[in-house]
């Protein structure tokens, strides 16, 4: 076990020192707040940043939600819950934006972006009731495939050669980790993939919508459409939650709201196939939480399998920062609050 979490490390520590290595240790707060203004894409290494943080967040959702299942709480259920947590706690950001959050000229997207994510969630939910965790986030790692091919017919992004093998490493690490073949699969590993393919064909449109609404503004929007959606959903089977699942179902829309938030803002900062890279950071996050928290075993593949991922993502985005560095400074454009809580504008240089 000593081994393997001194392999975990050194991965870790890995992708830490190449983001290091690139940024400006001056101007990095600066690049983190202006990355989830409405525009095209600009700082890759924002976000890297944002998505890493998006990941261990959405394993913390997990966490929450393998507990409330403990509790006797069904998937439909915890569904609604997640997405009723987010919208009330991102409600106060009506005092500051007025009804300018909930004005959008993308709303045909909005519904096509809340339908996929009901079937990814839900999906994604009951399999998590079956299957260890850790097993569901290797799967998971199908959707960027789907999503980068989607980004290209759809978004017009250029894929790059050495994006498509830094994604197509991060796969052979996840087929490390899940190694097909040696187990018949199961009910939850078929909804793990299903989950994986909606996911992948969302995270195209997020990067959509943030050409031309902010981050916040799409995170309030999808979730004001999710909620009644959702709740459809968990009425059938609804059960009154009790005083002891209060503290999880906090945790769980803490989790969401800043995991979706941080994903948001890095859509907003990186093309969709670099963001779609860095979700395999998903992986070690999800394993450890799953084994502290409910003792599933992680052995050697595992860890070697998120050696694998990391050295693909570490050697991306130093990629991306050298290219980036080479094109040099490009015109200023405005940036407004990603957070909203202020009326600044400024005029920055991407």
């Amino acid at each position: 076990m000593l081994h393997c979490e001194n392999l975990g490390r050194v991965a870790a520590g890995s992708i830490i020192l190449a983001i290091a290595n690139h940024i400006n240790v001056a101007g990095f707060a600066a690049s983190l707040k202006n990355s989830g203004a409405a525009g095209r894409a600009s700082d890759p290494v924002a976000g890297v940043i944002w998505v890493t943080a998006a990941m261990a967040l959405m394993s913390g959702i997990a966490i929450f939600a393998k507990h409330l299942f403990k509790f006797g709480l069904p998937p439909e259920q915890v569904m609604f819950f997640r997405n009723f947590s987010v919208l009330m706690l991102m409600t106060p950001l009506l005092y500051w934006r007025g009804a300018d959050l909930v004005r959008s000229d993308q709303f045909g997207t909005y519904w096509v972006r809340a339908l996929l994510s009901i079937v990814s969630m839900y999906a994604w939910f009951v399999a998590l009731s079956l299957v260890p965790l850790g097993t569901i986030t290797a799967i998971s790692f199908l959707g960027p495939l789907f999503g980068t091919v989607f980004a290209a017919l759809f978004l017009g992004e250029v894929i790059r050669a050495r994006r498509i093998l830094a994604l197509a490493v991060g796969f052979l690490g996840a087929m490390i980790i899940l190694r097909p073949g040696l187990e018949p699969i199961s009910t939850g590993q078929l909804l793990a993939l299903v989950s994986a393919i909606a996911h992948g064909l969302i995270g195209p449109l997020v990067k959509k919508l943030t050409t031309s609404d902010d981050a916040d503004r799409v995170v309030f929007i999808s979730h004001l459409l999710l909620t009644p959606m959702t709740l459809v959903c968990a009425l059938p089977v609804w059960q009154m939650p009790t005083m002891e699942m209060v503290p999880y179902l906090i945790g769980m829309g803490l989790c969401a709201v800043f995991a979706h938030a941080a994903l948001a803002r890095g859509f907003a900062a990186a093309d969709a196939s670099l963001v779609f890279t860095f979700e395999f950071s998903r992986l070690p996050f999800a394993v450890t939480l799953a084994w502290v928290f409910f003792g599933e075993p992680t052995d050697i593949w595992t860890w070697v399998g998120a050696a694998v991922i990391f050295a693909s993502a570490a050697y991306i985005v130093r990629r991306e920062a050298q290219l980036k560095k080479m094109r040099g400074m490009v015109q200023p454009r405005e940036y407004s609050d990603p957070l909203c809580l202020t009326p600044l504008r400024l005029k920055l240089a991407d």
